[in-house]
């Protein structure tokens, strides 16, 4: 959520920082700030409520301020209502400490309370400035070593946190530290660089840290030094980045959103291509043995938001082809309600970062009892991919825009993949149906490229939605999975109303809300369930609906009912998700559009949920 960066080297840091803050705007926030070193020594600190532009308005772009070493921030209020004085960065009552955090610290008002007794006063509403006092109470308590303060006020704090700390007493230098919040380190020539995600840094270097849970990092220049939380220096290995820079950039497009919608058919081929080999699927990157694949009793789906639906996908593929009983499981209610599990299954865990706080704490739960743990994950070296006994990589790049698209389009058919090798296997399809199913999913992309070249009407027909106030999704099967994301779609980034519903649970109470004009977007790419969603369309047309059919070419009748149809090249019915998708995506993109707004970075959205 937060975005942190922080610069050590030659060259002036405010503009470093303001562009690397820019390349982290897709993870939300709602005010912006910037402390650098200057010449003469002091730490100059200048922040700003809402959109970045202010903060650069307020600096002169960075050029304002002179320094060579400093940290910035974008904040998502937690703590606090958003406000100049509740931005970070924050400092110690006497400068002596200023730092920036992403995270929240859960005993606070504890600490605070500590803080007050020994004569520390608070000028906001934040948990950060209480770590930042935390910070500076134990460097002056005890032996003046920012390494020392670190790690004492780390065994004090509970919670989740990120920091970038700058001290007085040490001129052109950082210290970092972390738990469960993501951060990197990136190094250069005489330089090095602080982030909480790759994009922000992505221009300057692609040789990176990634900091683990209980460690401390310490920047100077070109040379970075790790610790544990004991105080002892320890050895990391860097990583290098294969991302290509200009995939972080729009490239000539107007919103990163529709960028990357149209990065979808490489997102696919290229995830698709990183386990089939020869026309056969191959796990052994991920991990899994065909053996280990066999002794899976129960397969446990655990994710959030868009991953959540690529789960309801899986379920259903899953259980069909390889005939395994499934549960998709919400991460945020997985970790709190005791769930019992068989020690024989498998948990997967899905998240586009890697990095998301309650599939995390999924992880770690499923891990504590004893299941194997596989993740999904588009981010290498994050946290989720660290503590997972497996990981399959989507090989999607970097994702900016909040809503997701291609990350979503990779985790399906990273699904997929795991499915028809589980059904293989199992013996619960025979050779040449696993081969005709590897087939088909390798004609997935370029029958995405056929959807993107027709997007032209789908454009001319969210134009005439853009006033709805109501959007229900309806579905079957896997066409309700289809549905689910559709809605969400539409409510993050049109700010419309809208609902998804198994379609045969309309007369249960749903079909009340339908009125004269209410658009209502059918799934219809399951042959056995057509007839039936088809029904249930009519029901909400009889009752004043209008109608939107997303359909496999050849259903030509179904524009005989439905008032704008849209229809998708066919394949096999369990991988028809990877297609209907795609025409829902544009319509929300362009349903947002017409509305004006900022389609990147929906309102009170991020794109990395980090905290609770």
């Amino acid at each position: 959520m937060c975005g942190i960066v922080g610069y050590s080297g030659l060259k002036q840091a405010a503009p470093i920082l303001l562009d690397g803050l820019a390349r982290l705007e897709y993870r939300g926030y709602d005010s912006a700030g910037i402390a650098v070193r200057d010449g003469d020594g002091e730490i100059k600190v200048v922040k700003a409520k809402g959109r970045l532009a202010v903060l650069a308005e307020k600096t002169d772009s960075g050029k304002a301020l002179l320094g060579r070493c400093g940290v910035g921030h974008t904040r998502w209020a937690t703590h606090g209502a958003p406000s100049e004085i509740n931005a970070h960065p924050h400092h110690s009552d006497d400068g002596n400490v200023v730092g920036i955090h992403n995270g929240i610290i859960e005993n606070y008002k504890e600490l605070k309370e500590l803080l007050e007794k020994n004569g520390y006063s608070f000028y906001s509403s934040t948990d950060t400035e209480v770590a930042i006092k935390l910070i500076d109470y134990y460097y002056k308590k005890g032996s003046g070593s920012p390494i020392d303060a670190l790690t004492r006020a780390m065994t004090r704090i509970t919670g989740s946190y990120s920091f970038a700390i700058l001290f007085k007493d040490f001129p052109d230098e950082i210290f970092a530290a972390r738990k469960d919040s993501p951060l990197i380190v990136g190094v250069g020539d005489d330089e090095s660089f602080l982030a909480s995600d790759v994009p922000a840094i992505l221009k300057y270097t692609r040789s990176v840290y990634y900091i683990g849970n209980y460690e401390i990092a310490h920047l100077s220049g070109g040379k970075v030094d790790f610790y544990n939380i004991d105080g002892e220096r320890i050895e990391k290995e860097p990583s290098e980045i294969s991302w290509d820079a200009a995939t972080a950039e729009k490239a000539g497009y107007e919103h990163f959103m529709i960028k990357e919608i149209h990065e979808q058919p490489e997102a696919v081929k290229n995830t698709l291509s990183s386990v089939i080999h020869d026309g056969k699927i191959d796990l052994s990157s991920v991990g899994i043995t065909d053996e280990e694949l066999k002794s899976i009793s129960t397969i446990y789906i655990v994710a959030c938001g868009s991953a959540y639906h690529v789960g309801a996908v899986m379920q259903y593929v899953i259980e069909d082809l390889a005939g395994i009983p499934v549960r998709v499981e919400l991460a945020s209610e997985f970790r709190y309600r005791k769930p019992v599990l068989d020690k024989s299954g498998l948990c997967i865990i899905i998240s586009q970062s890697g990095e998301t706080a309650d599939s995390l704490a999924a992880l770690r739960e499923a891990k504590s009892r004893g299941l194997r743990t596989l993740a999904i994950v588009n981010v290498v070296g994050s946290s989720i991919a660290r503590e997972a006994d497996n990981v399959f990589y989507t090989l999607a790049g970097p994702e900016i825009a909040v809503a997701t698209t291609k990350a979503y389009s990779a985790q399906l058919v990273a699904g997929y993949t795991f499915a028809v090798q589980l059904a293989y296997v199992l013996g619960r399809i025979d050779e040449t149906k696993y081969e005709d199913l590897i087939a088909e999913l390798l004609t997935l992309p370029e029958k995405i490229e056929t959807i993107l070249e027709d997007k032209e009407r789908l454009q001319w027909f969210a134009a005439k939605q853009s006033s709805s106030t109501d959007i229900f999704f309806i579905g079957r099967g896997i066409d309700y999975a289809i549905s689910l994301e559709g809605s969400l779609k539409m409510k993050e980034i049109s700010y419309i109303h809208s609902e998804s519903y198994a379609a045969g649970e309309l007369k249960h109470g749903a079909i009340s809300l339908i009125e004269d004009g209410t658009l209502v977007v059918g799934c219809l790419t399951q042959s056995e369930l057509y007839e039936k969603t088809v029904s249930n369309m009519v029901e909400c047309q009889s009752r004043g609906a209008y109608l939107m059919a997303v359909t496999t070419a050849g259903n030509y009748n179904t524009e005989d009912i439905a008032d704008f149809t849209v229809y998708i090249p066919e394949t096999d019915s369990h991988f028809a998700a990877s297609l209907a998708v795609v025409p829902l995506q544009l319509m929300s993109y362009y349903v947002s559009l017409a509305k004006g707004l900022d389609v990147d970075k929906p309102r009170n959205l991020a794109k990395s949920v980090t905290v609770e």
